[in-house]
């Protein structure tokens, strides 16, 4: 697999982002996918994930402000990221793994077993 995540970038407190991860190499809609950010000093977590059947799940902190949404006909994943806050900061990976049950699709980052090199996101207070 071959995930290619771009739209980091810098941004104002309370701005903006759209993330995009492009996929190749596997049969994109026979995955579950996700978001997984890792700050410097903290440990990675799964921000946002989607299964086949378009069921999402979302960490509590980012509720309200995310939204991961994926097109099946063109192999992308998107996350948008409104109202981001400094403790968004973080490089964020694009993950994908085959998918599970859609009760059971929730998983922790290293049940992904495949991942983009990352995009940072810098939130500046």
């Amino acid at each position: 697999a071959h995930l290619v995540e771009s739209g980091g970038g810098l941004v104002q407190d309370g701005g903006s982002l759209r993330l995009t991860c492009a996929a190749s190499g596997i049969i994109f809609s026979s995955n579950d996918l996700g978001w997984v950010r890792q700050a410097p000093g903290k440990q990675r977590e799964v921000v946002a994930q989607t299964n086949t059947s378009g069921g999402t799940n979302y960490v509590d902190d980012v509720k309200g402000r995310f939204t991961i949404s994926r097109d099946n006909a063109k192999n992308t994943l998107a996350l948008q990221m409104n109202n981001l806050k400094p403790e968004d900061t973080a490089t964020y990976y694009c993950v994908a793994a085959p998918r599970r049950s859609v009760l059971h699709f929730v998983r922790g980052p290293s049940d992904y077993s495949d991942w983009g090199q990352g995009t940072q996101v810098i939130v500046s207070s």
